[in-house]
């Protein structure tokens, strides 16, 4: 297909900062053979847990021309989530921030695919696929070779004008596009803020966390009985942790969100520790309907709950 002209990319990003997008950046489709590399070893250090998935269609994850025949150009956006909302309780069992509103799947596919239909019908016949976290695509690798920041040492995207809590998503399309010639060196330096302050120890070195130790993966993906070994580690994190985010000086970027969905229930903002602890599922399914919560399901939140009381 051939490819279209340096305004059709100023266009595109414009268009993505009119639907509410923090930042949005264009690579060519490639093999990612540094990517495969590290997923690989990672992988065979068993540090994904029971995130088998995370090793199902490897190939895939290493070359988006696998999952959308002919593409062209990845198109990376992120989406601010972060807060200006905080629990009122400070003993409550704390939820991390990504979690306050609407299930950020839903949000970030509807903007992409507004997003896809202005390319469509205002810049060129295409077709592609929006993805959001779900399918077998390397977020980070893509938005850090689109220029939108650097995979920091808590192996978090860091963008050096919005820090970090925001959700990365892409379009990948059969269209040609001129790409962000730009890649944003590492700024962590000699900073270990984050690997000092992680209370389980999850990130065994920098670059590298080995998600079997990291409180998300226990609260979130975690199917099974938490850990006994990381008992009185987990400094009351109910469901997922920001810890290795709120420590990193990056952060003193961020600023509150705009997008009206990713607003929390004030009921939800005020539970006590009382309430949390007592919740039942009846409450469980009022507060998370439309939650990313929903995810650990009301059994999950009762064991995760459980643990921190113990």
């Amino acid at each position: 297909m051939e490819k279209t002209n340096e305004n059709a990319s100023v266009r595109i990003k414009e268009k993505a900062i009119e639907l509410g997008f923090l930042d949005c950046g264009i690579s060519a489709t490639r093999f990612l053979a540094e990517e495969k590399d590290r997923l690989v070893k990672w992988l065979q250090d068993g540090m994904n847990g029971e995130m088998e998935y995370m090793a199902n269609h490897l190939e895939k994850r290493i070359d988006p021309r696998l999952l959308v025949e002919n593409s062209r150009s990845v198109i990376s956006v992120l989406l601010n989530y972060f807060p200006s909302d905080k629990q009122i309780d400070p003993e409550a069992p704390v939820l991390s921030k990504y979690a306050f509103g609407t299930d950020y799947h839903f949000v970030m596919k509807d903007k992409l695919g507004e997003l896809l239909q202005f390319i469509q019908s205002e810049i060129a016949p295409c077709e592609g696929r929006c993805f959001v976290d779900s399918a077998p695509v390397l977020d980070r690798a893509w938005a850090a070779r689109a220029g939108l920041g650097w995979i920091g040492k808590n192996t978090n995207l860091i963008s050096t004008e919005h820090g970090s809590f925001f959700f990365i998503g892409e379009l990948i399309i059969d269209l040609e596009l001129p790409v962000d010639d730009k890649i944003v060196r590492n700024h962590c330096g000699n900073c270990t803020r984050c690997l000092d302050a992680c209370p389980t120890q999850a990130l065994v070195s920098p670059f590298v966390l080995d998600a079997r130790r990291c409180i998300s993966y226990q609260t979130i993906e975690n199917r099974g009985e938490i850990d006994q070994a990381l008992k009185g580690k987990f400094e009351n994190r109910v469901f997922g942790c920001d810890i290795c985010q709120d420590v990193c000086p990056w952060n003193l970027k961020s600023e509150a969100h705009h997008e009206p969905a990713f607003l929390p229930d004030l009921k939800l903002m005020n539970l006590t520790k009382g309430e949390w602890n007592g919740i039942d599922k009846s409450l469980f399914n009022e507060l998370f309907r439309n939650s990313a919560v929903k995810r650990t399901r009301f059994e999950g939140l009762k064991r995760n709950l459980k643990f921190l009381e113990e």
